[in-house]
């Protein structure tokens, strides 16, 4: 392993966690939860295979991640991350908020998936949590969906859909992004072609003020 070699919280956190496509990864469990190899290569695009390898061996040795064996459907090896890997989400959490700027222009060429929008959702608000439970519906043209579901104050997130949510937007993924992030307001993020339908102050609700 490569290191910095110095006696520096920083630097030992970077000869761990700081080689390309790490951090990615840890995105990727937290906003999946338990994955298998090929649920990993499909958030990471253009990742290779033996270096998705070679990094989940490297996370596991470090003690940030681990494997078990699925039990049958299923019949594969799933990665999990491990309490000190979780403790990585405030850190990529505000590599996400610092990174705000950087999504004001549409992603063109870019690749997205839509459940890369579960970090700026983990750390939305419930501003109302008098209120009756919500779900919220994203969908990025062309991509999966994010649930954020709110109840008692809590705000949760998971990949997939609901059948009934309170409120949906649909949308370029430019304005959902800058609408979770604060960067938007949602009247305007509108105004540029991001759809709502439901309950707009179900929305308003959780957006940061």
């Amino acid at each position: 392993m490569r290191t910095y070699g110095q006696y520096c919280g920083i630097a030992k956190t970077l000869d761990t966690v700081g080689d390309r496509w790490t951090l990615l990864i840890v995105r990727e469990l937290l906003a999946l939860g338990p994955c298998r190899h090929t649920d990993l290569r499909n958030g990471l695009p253009g990742i290779a295979s033996n270096l998705l390898v070679d990094r989940l061996r490297e996370l596991e040795e470090a003690g940030l991640i681990h494997r078990e064996a699925a039990p049958p459907p299923v019949a594969t090896t799933l990665f999990s991350l491990t309490e000190r890997g979780r403790a990585l989400e405030p850190v990529l959490r505000e590599l996400s908020r610092w990174g705000i700027p950087l999504l004001r222009e549409p992603a063109g060429s870019e690749t997205f998936r839509t459940h890369w929008l579960d970090m700026p959702a983990r750390a939305l608000t419930d501003h109302r949590p008098d209120q009756p439970a919500i779900a919220l519906q994203l969908h990025a043209d062309g991509n999966e969906d994010l649930v954020i579901e709110v109840k008692d104050g809590a705000v949760h997130t998971h990949a997939g859909r609901v059948d009934h949510p309170t409120a949906s937007l649909t949308g370029p993924p430019h304005l959902l992004a800058a609408t979770l992030l604060g960067d938007l307001d949602l009247s305007e993020a509108v105004q540029q072609g991001l759809r709502l339908s439901g309950e707009r102050e179900a929305v308003l609700r959780i957006l940061p003020r």
